[in-house]
């Protein structure tokens, strides 16, 4: 992790936070859909590493757009390298999450 990601990463990990899974209602940080965040020093851009619940999922779009809006002020560019394995499962899900979902009346 370079220097600029490993000072940076709290601010844009809590930045993810507010990303909201529109079909499940939680954070893509606490459902664990994201695998990584990295720096690409050659384009000078953040680079994240997720997945999604599901690879045909339909709300890709929305996602992208909120990623945009949560990360602006934080990064001047990223972009998404999305990644299907190992594919999502309800094993990924962080505690707090769990805790949101069952707020929300899934059972886990």
């Amino acid at each position: 992790m370079s220097e600029l990601v490993a000072a940076r990463h709290d601010d844009v990990m809590e930045a993810l936070k507010n990303v909201i899974d529109p079909e499940l209602g939680v954070n893509i940080v606490d459902l664990g859909l994201i695998y990584g965040i990295e720096w690409d020093d050659e384009n000078d851009a953040l680079v994240i590493r997720m997945t999604l619940t599901s690879a045909g999922c339909p709300l890709t779009d929305v996602i992208e757009k909120e990623l945009e809006n949560c990360l602006d002020g934080v990064v001047e560019r990223f972009r998404i390298n999305w990644e299907w394995m190992p594919p999502w499962g309800v094993e990924r899900i962080t505690d707090d999450g769990r805790d949101m979902m069952r707020a929300l009346g899934f059972s886990l």
